[in-house]
């Protein structure tokens, strides 16, 4: 069954490929040049079955009726029809199907109603009335708008859809219900948001206008007006200019018109039109009608885009007309009753397009290029109607319900069969009388273009079809737009023009939806599609670009070796721990002197030690974090630091102690002086090694990015994890500094031929100096300035503690090594 299924549903493919795909063009001609949109009026018909063989001829008598071309067409289409019933053998069998067709039985649709008084006095042929024996019910077919008729052709009326208050009466034109949803489609895929609408005052018109009003709102499409132009002809011609002002001062390029072709909407539309007015008219087919342009310009976009119930083509109706009288019914007395069907592939290289063709061309040349007359809306709407009141007299015969006895019994019993009907019409196309049942609704838009002289031509550039999914069912042609206009665009109609990428919309208040402003998306925000409401940050490690239409990845970076400052800061760090280690091989190679014994040499080994490892740890600040180069910067910083304070802090205590407490034959004195510097060390690195532990435990250091401090970067920094174990180390470092700044400003007096205290004091005071600066500008920064910062103060304390105690002894060591004798500075002082 799967198979099947599929099998059908792929044999179906072609056709519906074909079916949207098949190119139809039309050309058109006004049989009168002086009179500006001849609007199609309706006409009154009686179908009656008889009972002898009909000739095609025999329609001739009743086609001689003096009447203007625009009526003569729907007499043309109704012999046509019946013509064509009469000769097929499969209805109505021994009966055959004519009409009536009486002089000015054609008005206009408003006025159908003064015909009556016709019938009133020719009462042998008033509907449903006849004083013969066995009459047969006459069927009345007419336009719109005549409450007593029973079939009508021309657009659908919902008025007339009432089946209590017109039980009998049959509506041949489909429901409008998608008129709506297809207009706004076709508004959509020309990106048109900006429409005025022109609709008669009625009942009619006001429906369509909730229905598309309530499809316009769905898809945010505004009115830029809605002319409502009363009915009553004393109103609208006091307010005419002012309709004319609305449309003229608005921005829109794209009006709907809806309404009757016989009203003062019409008046209307014929008065914008020659007046020059330059706008896309969207309408139904009712209004494809060709009017004189004396002002036509070739290069235009605008023209009327006209929405016809999709039908089949009917072919040889050209034939059929041109047989009944070929002297009467020429080509161009043809073009002037209906479309002609055009060859769209037009073989003359000279002309771009059809417009270019058609404007230039000459009435032989398109007579060449014709293949058919074409049927309208309201012609295929009576050729509907005479197909069903053949299937309902046939099926009435088939079941020999012909027991009728009078003449409104026969009428009754064939109104219930016409209700019933249901069939295929012979170019396959699906009518069914029941209107309660909703058919599927299918549209073809048609291109219409008047050319001076009242030439017309209209091509088919699209259809609409409720059978494919939503969304989908439109389908326009391209390469027919383009044929028809030399472009594939349309020309725009919106209230404000678009934002583009970088922008979004901004509304004010009391404008409508579709008018808008456009502000640029806030930093760090972009949009790259156009009218969008809101733009979309960017996310963490990707930032807007100038133009704020996408987002760039971030650069990440960190305190590289390869850049100016981490080269710098680098190259410090080797200089100053080769430096130092310079100092060191220095005190090494001159241990004996007596600048080096003074204030314990041990310590001051400890000491440089200690400076050399700090300054070579900013090395670990310099590269690409990860987890344990962040753990190691500030667990070796804390240690290193604390060594090197605590063994200062060793040195000033044991210059203290020496002058408080070696007195000679004291052991206890010497015992403390000996170990002090010890203790301290120990003390004071066992106190910061549990500080350490107590951070690490808690809350480590780890690898963090930064992704603010700089525009366009993901700095990678390493966080400090716990803040307050960050500031209680440097706070301990700072304590210990501080009581080595106050032990040895209290020694600097003391006499001693050596005494460091003075220099231990002075470098102190540039450590804490270096570290208090540090904590305000480390609070400021962020980023990659931070961790420079940090490295930094670090180097300079490193250098300063370097610089204040040991650059003095070094300069006596190597530049004035007499100095560096006990006896020999002694009498230096003593002279």
């Amino acid at each position: 069954m799967f198979t099947l299924i599929f099998l059908f549903f792929f044999l179906n493919i072609p056709l519906l490929v074909s079916r949207f795909t098949h190119s139809r063009c039309f050309w058109r001609m006004k049989q009168n040049k002086d009179k500006d949109g001849d609007l199609v009026a309706g006409c009154i018909f009686f179908l009656i079955g008889v009972e002898w063989p009909v000739k095609k001829d025999y329609f001739n008598h009743i086609l001689n009726i003096e009447t203007t071309a625009e009526h003569n067409q729907f007499a043309l289409a109704l012999a046509f029809s019946m013509d064509e019933v009469n000769r097929n053998p499969g209805l109505l069998s021994n009966t055959s199907l004519v009409f009536d067709f009486q002089e000015g039985g054609c008005k206009p649709v408003s006025h159908l109603n003064s015909l009556m008084h016709l019938y009133k006095e020719n009462p042998y042929i008033l509907p449903n009335y006849s004083c013969q024996k066995e009459p047969m019910c006459i069927i009345v077919l007419s336009g719109p708008d005549w409450e007593v008729l029973h079939l009508t052709y021309g657009p659908f009326h919902p008025i007339l859809s009432n089946h209590e208050q017109f039980p009998s009466l049959y509506q041949m034109a489909p429901k409008d219900t998608s008129l709506a949803i297809a207009m706004v489609s076709l508004m959509l895929q020309f990106n048109w948001n900006w429409i005025g609408l022109a609709i008669s005052d009625n009942d009619q018109g006001i429906q369509f206008l909730s229905h598309l009003r309530r499809e316009m709102e769905k898809n945010t499409v505004c009115f830029a007006f809605v002319n409502m132009i009363p009915v009553e002809m004393h109103l609208f011609q006091s307010r005419a200019e002012v309709y004319y002002n609305q449309i003229m001062t608005s921005s829109t390029n794209v009006v709907v018109i809806y309404g009757d072709t016989d009203s003062t909407l019409a008046v209307s539309f014929r008065r914008w039109q020659s007046l020059g007015i330059q706008r896309i008219w969207v309408t139904t087919s009712q209004w494809d009608v060709i009017t004189s342009k004396r002002d036509f310009q070739l290069n235009s976009s605008h023209g009327t885009l006209a929405f016809a119930h999709h039908h089949a083509e009917i072919s040889s109706f050209k034939i059929f007309v041109q047989t009944l009288n070929p002297l009467k019914y020429t080509d161009e007395y043809l073009a002037s009753l209906e479309w002609m069907n055009l060859n769209c592939k037009l073989s003359d290289s000279k002309c771009k397009t059809l417009r270019n063709c058609l404007s230039n061309a000459s009435l032989q040349w398109l007579k060449v290029q014709t293949l058919d007359m074409a049927f309208s809306d309201d012609s295929y709407d009576i050729y509907n109607a005479v197909y069903a009141v053949a299937h309902a007299l046939h099926e009435m015969f088939l079941q020999q319900a012909d027991n009728w006895k009078g003449y409104y019994a026969h009428c009754l019993k064939l109104h219930s069969f016409l209700k019933k009907t249901s069939f295929i019409n012979p170019v396959g196309d699906r009518v069914n009388m029941n209107q309660k049942e909703n058919l599927q609704e299918e549209y073809d838009i048609f291109q219409i273009w008047n050319f001076p002289y009242g030439l017309g031509l209209k091509i088919k550039i699209g259809e609409f079809s409720t059978y494919f999914p939503h969304g989908k069912q439109l389908h326009l042609y391209e390469d027919m737009i383009e044929q028809s206009t030399g472009s594939r665009q349309m020309p725009h109609s919106v209230c404000s023009a678009d934002c583009g990428p970088g922008f979004r919309k901004i509304w004010q208040q009391g404008m409508a939806a579709c008018c808008f402003d456009c502000s640029p998306c806030p930093q760090n925000e972009v949009s790259n599609e156009t009218n969008v409401d809101k733009c979309v940050r960017c996310p963490e490690d990707q930032y807007a670009n100038r133009e704020q239409n996408r987002c760039i990845p971030k650069a990440v970076v960190f305190l590289d070796y390869k850049e100016p400052w981490g080269m710098a800061l680098a190259l410090m760090a080797l200089c100053f721990s080769a430096f130092t280690a310079v100092v060191l091989g220095v005190f090494l190679k001159h241990h004996d002197t007596p600048i080096v014994k003074a204030n314990n040499q041990n310590l001051s080994y400890i000491l440089l030690i200690s400076l050399i490892f700090c300054f070579l740890c900013t090395l670990l600040f310099i590269g690409h974090p990860n987890s344990a180069t962040c753990v190691m910067q500030q667990i070796i910083f804390g240690v290193l630091f604390t060594v090197a304070v605590s063994t200062v802090l060793a040195k000033t205590v044991t210059v203290l102690l020496a002058f408080k407490l070696t007195v000679p034959g004291r052991r206890m004195g010497f015992f403390l002086l000996s170990r002090a510097p010890k203790y301290i060390i120990t003390i004071c690195l066992f106190i910061q090694i549990i500080l350490c532990a107590i951070w690490l435990r808690f809350s480590p250091p780890f690898v963090d990015t930064d992704p603010h401090s700089e525009h366009g970067q993901i700095i990678i920094v390493c966080s400090k994890g716990s803040e307050t174990a960050f500031y209680c180390v440097l706070g301990y470092h700072g304590f210990l500094a501080l009581v080595s700044f106050i032990v040895a400003f209290l020694a600097r007096n003391l006499p001693d031929t050596f005494n460091e205290a003075k220099m231990l004091t002075f470098s102190m005071f540039l450590f804490c100096s270096v570290w208090v600066t540090f904590l305000p500008v480390y609070h400021s920064t962020k980023g990659k300035v931070m961790v420079i910062l940090e490295v930094f103060s670090i180097l300079a304390s490193s250098a300063g503690v370097l610089g204040c105690i040991f650059i003095p002894k070094c300069y006596i060591i190597l530049l004035k090594p007499e100095r560096n004798f006990l006896r020999k500075f002694r009498e230096t002082t003593s002279s």
